[in-house]
């Protein structure tokens, strides 16, 4: 599929990326795409829950009372969790969430969002993007010049550049990443894909490679 080029105020440089079609014209796969968005967001969680046990909290070790004789229910120490600040019974300890997923799937469901994103015609390029100094005023007139200054984007560059990553990393509704780093929750947690001309263009190498 091709694509426009557009320059930074928003109008046809006259270009176009050629954006390869086994990555943004396959038929999606919508189950692999929740498995990898469940992925990565059960890898966010810290998993460092955790609560102590009738063997870890303070409080002494002797039985209350004797067994019998007393007329009473039978108790052993202060630490019993029917006591307050007792121990807790079956509670959360420290584990991880990650799930694996074949690489495989990885790919295919990075590929399905890609091509979610190219059915709906969510996908821009944008002429290589460079500024002297940071400035994030610059970057969200550039934004508004391409009519998603109030839409979701995922901005896609193909190398780290300092002064465009700190014009744009206060911006609230803009989520820069590398080319290398994209992933599937951030392709569909996105209303638009917005890629700079350099970076669309490595698809293109990509697949020449893969032909040849």
């Amino acid at each position: 599929m091709q694509v426009e080029v557009l320059n930074i105020e928003g109008k046809k440089t006259g270009r176009k990326v050629e954006l390869p079609e086994d990555i943004f014209g396959i038929e999606p796969n919508q189950h692999v795409v929740y498995l990898a968005v469940k992925q990565y967001l059960a890898a966010q969680r810290q998993g460092t829950h955790k609560v102590k046990t009738r063997a870890e909290v303070e409080g002494s070790s002797r039985k209350l009372h004797r067994q019998k004789g007393t007329g009473g229910s039978r108790k052993g120490n202060i630490r019993n969790p029917l006591y307050k600040g007792g121990g807790t019974v079956f509670g959360p300890k420290p584990h991880g969430y990650d799930i694996k997923l074949n690489r495989k799937v990885k790919d295919l469901a990075k590929m399905s969002a890609l091509s979610f994103k190219a059915k709906d015609k969510a996908i821009l390029i944008v002429e290589d993007i460079t500024m002297d100094s940071p400035k994030t005023k610059n970057f969200t007139d550039i934004l508004n010049n391409l009519n998603v200054g109030s839409k979701k984007t995922l901005f896609v560059l193909p190398e780290y550049n300092d002064n465009v990553y700190l014009s744009f990393r206060n911006v609230p509704l803009v989520n820069g990443t590398l080319l290398s780093d994209i992933n599937t929750y951030d392709v569909v947690n996105a209303d638009v894909l917005l890629m700079t001309e350099a970076a669309a263009k490595i698809f293109s190498e990509i697949e020449t490679e893969i032909e040849a």
